[in-house]
C-alpha cells in the first residue's frame, strides 16, 4: 500500500519554472509541500505554459529551468512515491479544459482579478496585452479543476484565485448540472448508501439547506467519500443534491492558508530573482557564507559598539527561520547591548543554512548524475495525472453534450 492511499483530501499545487530555487522558495511553498505529501494524496506540477504568460518571448532556458526545479523538488524531499509530479504542458487536457472554461467564463472574472492589475504594474517592461495573460487566472482554475482537490495550498494573497475556481466550478455545474431525471437518479443513488446512511444524509442535507450548517455539509460529503459500493456518477449528484444544485461535475476546492515565513533577500527585499537577492537552494557554500556576510544590517550599527535592533535588520529575519531559541536570544542581547558585531551574528546564521543547503547539495547529486532518472519520475508522474485528468475531461465532454457516438 502506498503512503498516498492512506491519507486524506486531495492536493494540488504548482511552480513556475523560472530558474533555480532559491531560500525564498524552499520557505514559502516547498517546505510545506513536503509535509503535505504525506498528510494528502498531493499532485505537484511544474507550470510551464503558465511561464508563457509572462516570459513567452525568450524560452531558451525553459528546458533547463524545468528539469532544474524538478531536481530542486527531489533534493530538498518530495518523494515521487508518495506524491505525483508531472509537467503541466505535458498533460494536454489542462489546455483543453482552459478553452472550454473560457466559453462560459465572464471576462469581467478576469479583469478583476487582483494579480491582474498588480503584476501589468510591477512588469512595465514586459507587454502582457496578451490574452494569455488576461486569462492565466482560468488557466489556473483548469489546473486545480483538472483533478478535482479537496484543498489548495495558498498564501493570503492568492485566495482570490481560489474564490475565481469556485465561481467557475459553481458556474460550469449550474450551466451543465441539470440533467435528465435527475431526481430519480437521486433516489437510485441513495439506495446504495444503505437505509442508515441514507436516512443520516437527508437528515444532514435538511440542516445545511435549511439553517446553512457548514458542519452538516461536511458530514454528509463524509459519508459519500466512505461509500465504496457509489459510482463517482452517483457520488457527484448526491453532492450536487446536498449543495441545492444538480449533478456537481466539477469540484469547489477549499483554500489551505499556510504559513509563509517572511523571507527576506541579502538587500532586505523580499527575497526574489527579480532583485537579485538570492541565496540558491544548491548554492555553493563559500558563496553563500560570502553573500550573508555582505547583507544588509541596521543602519544604525555604523561602528562595531554601536547599538542596534535587531528588527530593522534582514540578518534577523533569517535568525527567525533558521536558530534555535538560545541562538536567537544571544543575537537579541548581543546586537541592542552591541555585545557582538554584525560579522559575528552573520557567521552563526551562515552556519545553519550552509549545513541545510549542504544536505540538499548531497542529495542532488544523485540525480544530476542520472538525469535518466528524474525524466523517468516526470514520465511516470504524467502518466498518473493523464489518468485523472483523462476521466474529468470525459465528464466535462458528457456533461456538455459533446460525447458523440
Amino acid at each position: 500500500m502506498s503512503a498516498a492511499s492512506t491519507t486524506t483530501g486531495r492536493v494540488l499545487s504548482g511552480m513556475r519554472p523560472t530558474g533555480a530555487l532559491h531560500l525564498g522558495n524552499y520557505h514559502g511553498a516547498l517546505k510545506n509541500w513536503i509535509e503535505l505529501q504525506y498528510q494528502h494524496e498531493c499532485y505537484f506540477f511544474v507550470a510551464d505554459i503558465h511561464a508563457l504568460t509572462t516570459g513567452y518571448e525568450d524560452t531558451s532556458s525553459l528546458n533547463d529551468y524545468v528539469w532544474e526545479m524538478v531536481i530542486d523538488w527531489l533534493a530538498a524531499g518530495i518523494n515521487p512515491s508518495t506524491a505525483t509530479l508531472f509537467i503541466q504542458s505535458r498533460v494536454p487536457e489542462h489546455s483543453e479544459l482552459h478553452l472550454l472554461l473560457s466559453m462560459i467564463t465572464p471576462l469581467g472574472w478576469l479583469e478583476r482579478v487582483p494579480t491582474y492589475k498588480d503584476q501589468q504594474d510591477q512588469l512595465r517592461d514586459k507587454d502582457l496585452a496578451t490574452y494569455g495573460f488576461l486569462g492565466y487566472p482560468l488557466l489556473q482554475s483548469a489546473d486545480i479543476l483538472l483533478y478535482k482537490p479537496t484543498l489548495i495550498p495558498v498564501g493570503e494573497d492568492q485566495v482570490a484565485h481560489v474564490e475565481i475556481t469556485r465561481e467557475v466550478a459553481r458556474r460550469f455545474n449550474h450551466v451543465y448540472g441539470k440533467e435528465p431525471d435527475f431526481e430519480l437518479k437521486v433516489e437510485k443513488a441513495l439506495k446504495s448508501l444503505g437505509s442508515r446512511n441514507s436516512t443520516r444524509y437527508n437528515e444532514l442535507r435538511r440542516l445545511y439547506q435549511e439553517q446553512g450548517d457548514a458542519e452538516a455539509l461536511t458530514k454528509a460529503r463524509t459519508i459519500l467519500d466512505g461509500n465504496a459500493r457509489l459510482t463517482l456518477a452517483d457520488r457527484e449528484r448526491l453532492l450536487g443534491y446536498l449543495e441545492g444544485t444538480g449533478r456537481s461535475i466539477l469540484v469547489e476546492p477549499d483554500a489551505l492558508l499556510t504559513a509563509t515565513p517572511k523571507v527576506p533577500g541579502l538587500d532586505g527585499r523580499k527575497m526574489s530573482k527579480s532583485y537579485a537577492n538570492t541565496i540558491g537552494l544548491r548554492e555553493d557554500p563559500d558563496i553563500v557564507a560570502k553573500k550573508i556576510k555582505t547583507m544588509q544590517t541596521d543602519p544604525a550599527r555604523v561602528r562595531r559598539n554601536d547599538p542596534g535592533d535587531p528588527e530593522k535588520c534582514p540578518v534577523w529575519h533569517l535568525h527567525k527561520i533558521y536558530s534555535d531559541a538560545e541562538t536567537q536570544a544571544w543575537v537579541q542581547q548581543g546586537c541592542r547591548t552591541a555585545g557582538i558585531g554584525c560579522l559575528d551574528c552573520k557567521k552563526r546564521l551562515a552556519d545553519s543554512v550552509v549545513a541545510e543547503i549542504s544536505v540538499i547539495r548531497e542529495r542532488a547529486r544523485e540525480f544530476e548524475q542520472n538525469r535518466d532518472l528524474v525524466r523517468g519520475i516526470i514520465a511516470d508522474g504524467c502518466a498518473r495525472a493523464r489518468d485523472v485528468a483523462r476521466q474529468t475531461l470525459e465528464e466535462v465532454h458528457q456533461a456538455m453534450g459533446m460525447n458523440y457516438r
